[in-house]
């Protein structure tokens, strides 16, 4: 069968697979620079055309490519809950064998490639989307913008914290950053001039503050938008791209989230670097207040592109949408090759406006292997492995 014919076969829609192709073109964007440069420093001496590659980035993609996956990863889990249903099976076995394998794929993306993993923090936050699979459409709604708020209170506090420590004690803020200075030495030698062994257990110290941080810092922000993402199936949102809550997105909630999250790029941009400070901050929690905004207005855009299935162009990011998590894990693993000593070497060489070109060219090259993978194989290889531990047993 083609694609639409088996989307249609599975009782599925092309909109979540267009919103998946979506994310991971903008994941990429964003995770270039955790690849390239010291995770506690970022760019550094921003200038020119590097910083408005840098402006650009963080005003649309920085915390919306996320938020856009993880609302995808509560629509997903509504599938599997309605598929259960349709074939009177158990889903709590299966979908805890689910999570447990995420974990184990989420722990060896760090072991083997990544640092910044997601996948160990969806599996954890996993855990207390089970909790809502009974809740209501507006329930969920509700929860969802409470969890969200909390995110934003967190990332609020987070830059009044920073800014108290510069305003009445900056001695202790300047040793605090000499700290990170000295950790970002350590990456350049771990990445830039080690060998795979170096690189490993440095991502593995990289990966105990993103662990940290991401549960407070995304990780609540995630755990909203799963909830939004099964509360739009609760709604039959999915299933019908046309209804007035995507023209509303789009119509209202875009040009808010867009202008708001310039602005908290222009904040970032303007700092000159990577490294924290005030306005790095500042600009990160305007983008948080924001890129919920946003996100809705690009689910409201992808709707409207999904209203009409048929079309070359669209049907083929469609397919490659369908195998996001072998699509992610193999932006990763080109990545390391690319910024790693034991690959090309590139890391701290390549400035912001080059490491976006090559994620660009890595993320659509990784969607449109997988399409093309799709048009031969019913699943991506790692769904594949994935499925077959789900299902293995579990009733």
């Amino acid at each position: 069968m083609t694609y639409l014919e088996e989307t249609k076969a599975a009782g599925r829609e092309i909109f979540p697979d267009l919103a998946r192709a979506f994310a991971l073109i903008g994941i990429a964007l964003v995770n270039v620079a955790i690849f390239s440069h010291p995770m506690t420093t970022g760019y550094a001496n921003l200038q020119g055309a590097d910083q408005w590659a840098s402006f650009g980035v963080n005003s649309f993609f920085l915390l919306k490519s996320y938020t856009l996956f993880s609302f995808m990863f509560g629509v997903g889990f509504a599938y599997q809950m309605m598929a259960a249903e349709r074939r009177s099976v158990g889903f709590a076995g299966r979908y805890w064998r689910r999570i447990l394998g995420l974990l184990i794929l989420g722990l060896l993306h760090v072991a083997l490639a990544f640092q910044g993993d997601i996948l160990v923090i969806y599996a954890i936050l996993g855990c207390f989307l089970f909790l809502f699979r009974k809740a209501s459409a507006k329930t969920l709604v509700k929860w969802g913008i409470g969890l969200y708020a909390l995110q934003f209170v967190v990332m609020l506090s987070a830059f009044s914290l920073f800014w108290l420590g510069a305003t009445f004690a900056p001695e202790q803020m300047a040793a605090e950053l000499e700290l990170n200075a000295a950790s970002a030495d350590t990456a350049r030698q771990a990445f830039g001039e080690g060998g795979f062994a170096d690189a490993l257990v440095q991502r593995f110290a990289d990966w105990s503050m993103v662990l940290v941080g991401g549960l407070f810092m995304q990780g609540i922000g995630a755990m909203a938008f799963f909830v939004f993402g099964l509360a739009a199936v609760r709604y039959e949102a999915i299933s019908d791209p046309r209804k007035p809550v995507w023209k509303m997105f789009r119509r209202y909630f875009l040009p808010i989230g867009v202008a708001g999250s310039m602005w908290g790029g222009w904040l970032m941009a303007s700092s000159g670097s990577g490294e924290m400070s005030i306005d790095l901050l500042a600009g990160m929690t305007v983008i948080t207040l924001f890129s919920p905004f946003s996100t809705a207005g690009y689910l409201g855009l992808i709707a409207k592109w999904a209203e009409v299935p048929e079309g070359r162009v669209k049907v083929f990011l469609a397919r490659g949408g369908t195998a996001s998590l072998t699509a992610y894990i193999l932006q990763s693993v080109v990545f390391s090759l690319v910024f790693n000593n034991y690959g090309l070497g590139l890391y701290g060489q390549v400035g912001a406006l080059g490491c976006t070109a090559i994620a660009l060219v890595v993320g659509f090259g990784s969607v449109s292997l997988m399409s093309l993978w799709r048009k031969r194989f019913s699943r991506g290889p790692l769904e594949v492995i994935l499925r077959g531990w789900t299902y293995l047993g579990a009733r």
